[in-house]
């Protein structure tokens, strides 16, 4: 059988994106038949898919040439982390060539939107190298609930049964339109406003300071910040909202946005670039406070054109099914293992 070794340190730090991407992909390969599948073993196997970019993953591929199709999972790339982390600038400049030097040794990459391989093309990746595989998330972990489940949970976060719920999920970085969110819920105080997500990198997180200040001491009543909440404990979070928000202004392909859609809740976004390829018409947008204030009163107040909202959500959850993305990484693992034969064929 065919093996899998699947190497990450993501679980190092709770709350972030790539550790709900990895948990989600290793256990949708492991339903895969022809591959056995191994986690964070020092050992040889037919492909070795590094989910994090770790100093020893790098000092470790040498010895794997000839040996295992080295994959390399690309869930950001230097710009993307420009407004994420604060670093100091020859730190950054180390990290950031350390980055590209790392995608660069691996055989083959992924990555999780397309707007990604021109980015990598023009660091001089060869678009042969890279293939788009989106994230997935599991309908067995993240689905609707009924009426007196969702009201019973409101009443364990002391939300109102009556009230219009508006929920966003993510770090607490500038990126992600935190103060944005809290000053579009100063203008709706009929209206809940929940965070799910904390600054799990700490004051290294762009924009600590002020987004904590202003929870701290300037927060409207009608807006709760849950803090980091367990993934096994999502589920419930979304399902007492009525609208997924992400007022983001640089984004990835969000998990939580995959999550809310099982969940069939609308999605509101910033009108991004990179949504365009990924989201298509599942979703609803706008360009600025007044924007998402208007789009949100609308949901609220337009039964109908809420109905349309979450209809477009669940196209988006069937869209990014189960077995249309298990054969996409099915049809990828088995090019990995034609691609090592070829070139040990070729230097021999």
């Amino acid at each position: 059988m065919l093996t899998i070794n699947m190497m990450s340190s993501a679980y190092k730090i709770k709350g972030q994106g790539v550790l709900s991407a990895h948990d989600e992909q290793v256990s949708l390969v492991k339903e895969i038949n022809q591959f056995e599948v191994e986690e964070n073993k020092m050992e040889i196997c037919n492909i070795t898919h590094f989910h994090t970019v770790n100093l020893e993953y790098f000092l470790w591929t040498p010895f794997l040439k000839n040996k295992s199709t080295t994959v390399g999972y690309v869930h950001f790339v230097p710009e993307t982390l420009e407004n994420s982390l604060h670093l100091i600038k020859p730190i950054k400049n180390i990290f950031y060539k350390y980055l590209i030097a790392f995608y660069n040794r691996m055989d083959k990459l992924v990555v999780v939107k397309p707007y990604f391989i021109d980015v990598l093309n023009n660091y001089g990746i060869s678009k042969d190298k890279v293939t788009y595989i989106p994230n997935y998330v599991s309908k067995s972990k993240f689905y609707p609930l009924d009426m007196d489940s969702k009201n019973k949970i409101r009443e364990e976060y002391n939300i109102p049964e009556d009230k219009f719920v508006v929920l966003s999920v993510g770090q607490l970085q500038k990126r992600k339109g935190v103060t944005d969110f809290i000053e579009i819920a100063r203008s709706m105080p009929d209206t809940e406003f929940i965070w799910a997500g904390d600054a799990v990198f700490g004051k290294m997180s762009e924009g600590y300071d002020e987004i904590k200040n202003v929870i701290k001491n300037n927060l409207p009543s009608n807006v709760h910040f849950l803090g980091l909440i367990n993934r096994d404990k999502m589920n419930e979070v979304y399902n007492m909202a009525d609208v997924m928000f992400l007022p983001s202004y640089e984004e990835l392909f969000p998990m939580s946005i995959l999550e809310a859609m099982c969940v069939n809740l609308p999605i509101l976004t910033r009108d991004l670039d990179i949504y365009n390829g990924i989201l298509f018409d599942f979703y609803l947008y706008g360009d600025s406070t007044g924007d998402f204030i208007e789009q949100i009163k609308k949901l609220k107040e337009d039964k109908e054109y809420y109905e349309h909202a979450k209809e477009k959500s669940k196209e988006g959850n069937i869209f990014y099914g189960k077995e249309n993305v298990k054969k996409m990484w099915e049809d990828f693992y088995e090019n990995c293992v034609k691609y090592k034969v070829i070139a040990n064929g070729k230097e021999e």
